[in-house]
């Protein structure tokens, strides 16, 4: 009776083992997600007489889970400038924005809270270099520290090999004193929003 009761036990416990791994595709401890950004907007906010404007995105990142909610992340982003209503003051000129490159080293904690969605909180800091362009002022490639905060949450296929992306952020630029007219001496603010494909690497 024991030993029976024993086996069946020890059917339970494999068949179990093997129903959460398969409820489980959230990536856990070491394993190394690619996230590619093929579409996204960054708008940033108008400031003492310097336009708004927004920027097409796009990029990648690549993140190493710790664990189950902690990861490190690098990602290296394209905006690139698109033609548009620029107010100056109370001169409005249609104008195409600067192209952008961003680049950024960011903590990222996740929550599982189902088998396959994990939100996520996430900040960091990087730099953002703004490419030359004369019609604006911008004579030269200027750079700017930044500092980033924002969250999203990510959906991942049964298999656990690929999913989707969702994300927020809200980047600050470090004010400077010798920057071209078009950003200004001044902190600035911008937001961006991206869709993306994930793709669990490591698994």
């Amino acid at each position: 009776m024991s030993r029976r009761l024993a086996v069946l036990i020890m059917a339970a416990s494999i068949g179990g083992c093997g129903w959460a791994y398969a409820q489980d595709t959230n990536p856990g401890s070491g394993t190394f997600v690619v996230t590619v950004i093929p579409g996204g907007t960054m708008f940033f906010t108008d400031h003492n007489g310097r336009p708004g404007f927004t920027n097409y995105d796009l990029g990648g990142s690549g993140t190493y889970n710790i664990n189950r909610f902690i990861g490190v992340e690098g990602e290296v982003g394209g905006s690139l400038g698109i033609s548009q209503d620029l107010r100056f003051a109370v001169v409005t000129r249609s104008q195409k924005t600067p192209n952008m490159l961003t680049y950024s080293g960011n903590v990222v904690i996740s929550y599982p809270v189902r088998r396959s969605f994990s939100p996520y909180a996430t900040g960091g800091v990087g730099g953002l270099s703004l490419f030359e362009r004369a019609e604006l002022g911008v004579n030269s490639s200027e750079t700017f520290f930044t500092g980033n905060v924002g969250g999203g949450v990510t959906w991942y296929a049964p298999n656990g090999r690929w999913g989707l992306r969702g994300d927020y952020r809200f980047f600050a630029l470090a004010s400077k004193d010798n920057a071209p007219d078009f950003v200004g001496p001044d902190s600035r603010y911008a937001h961006r929003i991206y869709g993306a494909v994930a793709i669990n690497a490591v698994r």
